[in-house]
């Protein structure tokens, strides 16, 4: 199986201003060559809002238009999440695209009660695991990786492990980034799975700050990350090979 170059965005998003933080993008990602999957932060085009009323969007919207022209033009997957309005009700909803226009939805399933999200979106009540170039990958949005139990790893009837990587978008204030870092990096231990964490920098409408400290972690636990509390893109790449050897060396999965 090849390996996933990705490509962590860890970008200051501009408060409720859709056009320009899709115009902020594609600056970012002007200079970025080859990639296999591109990660951008929470609700990437308008900050942790919850004027859901406003902003909200359904599959025909500007959003899921953009990531699917950028998926198409650089022949790479996107993950993100956006406000989505869907049969009288809001979600913040994580949108993976393929290069071929292919959409796979997940709505995030832990609301945030301290900043009310829970009275404003509707929780989401599935796991989804996205199959893409051989890795398996499962989607998850910022609160919820305080939650282990909703992305506990298992072996199918093969064998094998029902997933390969998480992906956490993320808009996780600095205040508590110390819980970020921890958490990111025992998914990754515990799950025997690469962690892609991609948080926002800068400060939102709300007046929170954000630092950013977005990463990547293989089974073992060892990070690399992004400079804290400035934009950065970050390319790296998620070693196949390192996956399965370190699996085989250590096959405590099957203990569960």
């Amino acid at each position: 199986m090849p390996d996933l170059r990705t490509v962590l965005v860890q970008a200051n998003q501009i408060w409720e201003d859709k056009a320009a933080n899709l115009r902020h993008y594609e600056e970012l990602l002007g200079n970025v060559g080859e990639a296999d999957l591109v990660v951008l932060p929470e609700m990437f085009h308008t900050g942790f809002s919850m004027n859901a009323a406003e902003l909200a969007e359904d599959s025909d919207g500007p959003g899921i238009a953009w990531l699917k022209q950028q998926a198409a033009a650089r022949n790479c997957a996107f993950y993100a999440s956006l406000i989505a309005s869907e049969d009288g009700r809001y979600l913040n909803r994580g949108v993976f695209v393929g290069p071929d226009g292919s959409v796979h939805t997940y709505d995030k399933r832990k609301c945030f009660t301290l900043a009310g999200e829970d009275r404003t979106y509707t929780a989401g009540t599935r796991e989804v695991i996205v199959e893409f170039r051989g890795w398996k990958l499962q989607l998850q949005i910022c609160y919820d990786l305080r939650f282990p139990e909703i992305v506990r790893n298992r072996l199918d009837a093969s064998g094998n492990p029902a997933y390969d990587a998480i992906l956490y978008v993320a808009n996780w204030p600095q205040r508590r980034s110390l819980h970020w870092q921890t958490l990111l990096r025992a998914r990754a231990i515990e799950n025997q799975c690469y962690v892609i964490g991609v948080n926002r920098v800068g400060e939102d409408g709300k007046g929170l700050v954000y630092s950013g400290d977005s990463a990547c972690i293989d089974l073992l636990g060892n990070e690399i990350a992004c400079p804290a509390g400035q934009e950065t893109v970050s390319v790296l790449t998620l070693s196949r090979s390192d996956l399965d050897s370190t699996r085989a060396a250590i096959p405590f999965l099957k203990d569960r």
